[in-house]
């Protein structure tokens, strides 16, 4: 594999305006983000942005920022978009995508979404860590996917069957949540931005229904922690407190 990180980062979130730019510590969450997968160490790592301040702040920072569409649907696009720009010779076989709202990121994370990819079959790597508070299970904010894995194999990959923001499976066992990194195969992701939008995918608001929608093979690897994410001010507030230490 020859693994490429692109890093969809966009100004107009509904939730938190202007959020790649939100300061935490001495930095803009977005080169929190960036610093952490130049640490993962698994190839090289653009950002693809939709203005072009934050295109300066990447830049000033020494990044690659690709300035893409604001009008593109989705990060996945933006992704793709940005990929046709830097790596328009389809060197890069892999492409991880990476949110730009996960400032506390552990580096070996993303060598782990990887995982799943060893398999042939699979079009697309993702990560699933376990549900251990019954509010996280309840929450529509946290995703959940059906996937079972072999007891006593903590390095398996599951298959993911669904996507919900209901606490799915029903019954005893575990629940995982899905954490929204993915690792897409070059052709999968190539295919992924051309479908169209799906009745489940619409329903849940979940886009990688697609993908199972239209037949597409996730596999999950499963890693201990979910890594915090930074949707609103309050999110905003813990990641500052979390990343000085004092959380």
């Amino acid at each position: 594999m020859n693994p490429i990180v692109i890093i969809p980062a966009r100004m107009a979130s509904t939730r938190l305006p202007g959020k790649p730019l939100a300061m935490i510590g001495d930095r803009p969450m977005i080169l929190h983000v960036l610093e952490r997968a130049r640490a993962a160490d698994i190839g090289p790592v653009v950002v693809a942005v939709a203005e072009p301040e934050l295109a300066q702040v990447v830049a000033d920072a020494g990044g690659t920022a690709v300035l893409t569409d604001p009008a593109l649907p989705s990060g996945s696009d933006r992704v793709w978009h940005a990929l046709a720009t830097v790596d328009p010779d389809g060197r890069h076989d892999v492409v991880v995508n990476l949110q730009g709202d996960l400032p506390g990121l552990a580096p070996e994370t993303l060598v782990a979404a990887l995982l799943p990819l060893a398999d042939r079959a699979v079009d697309i790597g993702t990560l699933v860590a376990p549900v251990t508070e019954s509010g996280e299970a309840q929450a529509e904010s946290v995703v959940k996917v059906a996937c079972a894995f072999p007891d006593g194999a903590p390095q398996a990959v599951a298959r993911a069957l669904y996507f919900s923001r209901a606490a799915v499976p029903w019954g005893e066992g575990a629940l995982w949540h899905h954490v929204g990194i993915y690792a897409y195969r070059r052709a999968a992701l190539a295919r992924f931005v051309a479908l169209p939008e799906a009745a489940l995918e619409r329903r849940e608001k979940l886009e990688q229904l697609r993908a199972l929608e239209a037949g597409m093979i996730i596999g999950c690897a499963r890693i201990g922690v979910a890594p915090f994410g930074v949707d609103t001010p309050a999110d905003l507030e813990r990641a500052r407190r979390i990343l000085a230490g004092v959380a």
